[in-house]
């Protein structure tokens, strides 16, 4: 298992409806919350506009893989 410090790259892996963020979302993990059970991670768009910045269980997310690439999804409001 990877370990997930402060200032990696993160994709989502389950909707967050509330803040407007779907699975495949990549975000910046700005804190972690106790020992990692859950990160605060801010979510930008291509131009650096803050979208979110949300608290997202371990269970919610994985890192970055080697085989990712990027995918563009514009979103309904800012």
């Amino acid at each position: 298992m990877v370990k997930i410090k402060e200032h990696d790259c993160v994709v989502l892996t389950a909707n967050l409806p509330d803040e407007g963020l779907e699975a495949g979302d990549v975000g910046t993990v700005v804190h972690i919350h106790k020992d990692g059970a859950a990160y605060e991670v801010e979510f930008v768009t291509l131009t650096g506009r803050t979208v979110a910045v949300a608290t997202v269980e371990a269970s919610q997310l994985r890192p970055i893989g080697q085989r990712d690439i990027s995918h563009i999804r514009e979103l309904q409001t800012i």
